[in-house]
C-alpha cells in the first residue's frame, strides 16, 4: 500500500464532477488516479459525481470502474476499501433534451457541501467545451473555488484554440483553468527540474558550449487502436508534437525561474516556445520527415497498415514525424533539437538523449576522437535516468576504454509505489497549483510553432514516406545515425 507523506496536510475537502463519466479516459486514468490518493490517505472528505449522457450503462457502470481498479491497482488492499470509495461516486445523467433537470440534480447535489471546492474534469471532445461551460454558468455551479480541467485536443488549429479558450474564458478565469498535458505529471519528467537546477555539474555545462545535439523521441508499438476517427483528423504532429514533445522541449532549454512558482515557470517555457525557429517552403522539406506505417511485425506478430486500421484505401494523415528543431536564443543557438515520435514502432518508450560534445583532444590516441556523454533520461517505461560516460578496461595493455552508464534507477532506489502521472496533476488541481498546466499563451505560441509546419506540409504537398511496421520509421535522413555502447547493468550492447 503506498505511503502517506505526513508533512503535507490533507488536501481540502472537494466535489469532482467528471463529464464524460463512463468514457475510457475516466475508467483508466481519472478514477484510479483518485482512488490511489483516498487508499494513501491523502483525500478523505470528498464526492465524485460522474456524468454520463444515457442510463444505458448505469446498470454496468460500478462493475466496469471496480475491474479497472482491481487492475490498476497492484498493491495489497482489502476489497472493502476499493468498495469505500465506488461510494464515493454518483451517477447523475446529463442530456441534451433535458439539461435543467441533469444540471439541476448536479446543482443541487454539489450545494449540499457549500464548504468545498468543486472541480469539473472535461473528458469529452473539445466541441463539447463550449457547451458545458456555459451550461454550467447558466445554472449557477461556478464559484470562486471552482475549477476547470480540460483534455487535449485543445482545438485542431491556432484559430480554433482561441475559440474554444474564448468560450471558456467566459465562465472561469484564467487561474481556474488547467489544461492538462498528462506527460508532465510523470516522475522522470518532473526529476528534469532537480536534475537541472538542483545539481551545479550538470546546470553548468547546460547549453551550446557543451552541448552536441538532444534527441527527444516517444515512441508506441501499438496502432490507432480505437482513436481511428480521432486520429486520422489530427494525426501524428497535432496529437503528439504539439503537446507532449514540446513540453518535454521546453524543460529540457528553458532557462532557470525565479522559482517554482506557476507563472515564472510557465514565463520561461513560453520564452523557449516562442524562440522557436518557424519553418518555411525550404525548411519543412528540408528539416521536417512525415510517415505512414504499413504492414510488419511488431513484438512478433504481423500487424495490419494504418489504411487497413482505419478500413479506408488512402489517407494523407501521418502516423511518425521527425523535425530537426533550432532554437535561436543565446543558450542554444546552433544546437539542434532531434524530435522524433511515431505508431508501430519496435517498441514502447519515450527518452530524451542529451548528447555532450566531445573531449578537444584524445591524449590516449591523438588520432582517435572520442565519443561524447550522454545523459539518457527514459521518461517511460522503466523510468530512469543514465548517464554515459567513458571508463577504463580492466588490465593491462595501456589506456584502453569504453563507455558504461552511471544509472539511477527509480523503481531500484526508491522501493515505495511512485504515483501516475494523473494522481500527481489532479493533486496540483486541489491544491491550485498550475505549474505543470499550460496557460492559453504558451498554448497559442505552440500552434504558431506547429501551424508552420502544417500549412508548409500543405503548401509543398509533402508526402508521407511509407515505413513497415516494426522499424524506426523514416527519419534517418534527419536524425544522426544511432549508435551503440555497452550497458555494464545489463551486460548487453545497446543502440542509442
Amino acid at each position: 500500500m503506498p505511503k502517506q507523506n505526513h508533512t503535507e496536510p490533507l488536501i481540502r475537502p472537494f466535489n469532482a464532477v467528471i463529464f464524460g463519466g463512463d468514457g475510457d479516459l475516466a475508467f483508466r486514468k481519472i478514477y484510479p488516479a483518485i482512488c490511489h490518493r483516498f487508499i494513501a490517505g491523502q483525500i478523505k472528505d470528498f464526492q465524485v459525481f460522474a456524468v454520463t449522457r444515457s442510463a444505458k450503462k448505469h446498470p454496468v457502470f460500478y462493475d466496469q470502474a471496480r475491474t479497472f481498479l482491481q487492475k490498476d491497482i497492484t498493491y495489497p488492499v482489502l476489497p472493502e476499501v476499493i468498495e469505500a470509495f465506488l461510494q464515493r461516486i454518483q451517477l447523475v445523467m446529463i442530456t441534451d433534451d433535458q439539461p435543467d433537470v441533469g444540471y439541476g440534480q448536479l446543482k443541487q447535489e454539489v450545494q449540499q457541501h457549500p464548504e468545498r471546492q468543486t472541480v469539473f474534469y472535461l473528458s469529452t471532445p473539445s466541441d463539447a467545451f463550449q457547451s458545458i461551460c456555459q451550461k454550467l454558468k447558466h445554472y449557477g455551479l461556478i464559484h470562486e473555488h471552482s475549477k476547470v480541467v480540460l483534455e487535449k485536443p485543445l482545438g485542431h488549429s491556432l484559430a480554433s484554440s482561441k475559440e474554444i479558450h474564448a468560450d471558456i474564458i467566459q465562465a472561469f478565469s484564467e487561474d481556474q483553468i488547467y489544461r492538462i498535458d498528462h506527460y508532465l505529471g510523470k516522475e522522470t519528467v518532473q526529476n528534469l527540474m532537480i536534475l537541472r537546477f538542483a545539481n551545479q555539474l550538470f546546470e553548468n555545462a547546460w547549453g551550446a558550449s557543451c552541448i552536441d545535439r538532444v534527441e527527444i523521441t516517444v515512441a508506441e508499438d501499438i496502432g490507432v487502436e480505437s482513436r481511428a476517427g480521432y486520429y486520422d483528423q489530427s494525426g501524428a504532429l497535432l496529437d503528439m508534437v504539439q503537446n507532449h514533445l514540446l513540453q518535454l522541449l521546453c524543460l529540457i532549454a528553458m532557462e532557470p525561474p525565479i522559482n517554482m512558482e506557476a507563472n515564472n515557470v510557465r514565463d520561461e517555457k513560453l520564452k523557449v516556445i516562442r524562440s522557436l525557429r518557424l519553418f518555411d517552403e525550404k525548411s519543412v522539406a528540408t528539416h521536417t520527415v512525415r510517415g505512414q506505417y504499413t504492414r510488419g511485425e511488431v513484438d512478433g506478430r504481423q500487424v495490419p497498415s494504418y489504411l487497413e486500421d482505419i478500413g479506408k484505401f488512402q489517407s494523407p494523415t501521418e502516423t511518425f514525424v521527425a523535425i530537426h528543431a533550432s532554437i535561436d536564443n543565446w543558450r542554444w543557438k546552433d544546437v539542434p533539437f532531434y524530435l522524433r515520435t511515431g505508431k508501430r514502432m519496435p517498441g514502447r518508450f519515450s527518452e530524451i538523449i542529451v548528447h555532450f560534445k566531445s573531449v578537444r583532444h584524445n591524449v590516449f590516441n591523438p588520432s582517435e576522437p572520442i565519443e561524447g556523454n550522454k545523459l539518457i533520461i527514459r521518461i517511460q517505461p522503466q523510468e530512469h535516468i543514465e548517464l554515459v560516460q567513458m571508463t577504463k578496461l580492466p588490465g593491462p595493455g595501456g589506456y584502453r576504454y569504453k563507455p558504461a552508464g552511471l544509472k539511477l534507477d527509480f523503481i531500484d532506489s526508491f522501493k515505495e509505489r511512485l504515483p501516475e502521472a494523473y494522481e500527481r496533476l489532479f493533486m496540483d488541481v486541489l491544491r491550485g497549483n498550475q505549474t505543470l498546466f499550460m496557460r492559453q499563451d504558451e498554448l497559442e505560441a505552440a500552434w504558431v510553432w506547429t501551424e508552420s509546419i502544417a500549412q508548409n506540409w500543405k503548401k509543398t504537398k509533402q508526402k508521407n514516406i511509407l515505413y513497415e511496421a516494426g522499424t524506426f520509421g523514416p527519419g534517418q535522413q534527419i536524425f544522426p545515425p544511432r549508435q551503440t555502447w555497452y550497458n555494464t547493468h545489463e551486460n548487453t550492447y545497446r543502440t542509442l
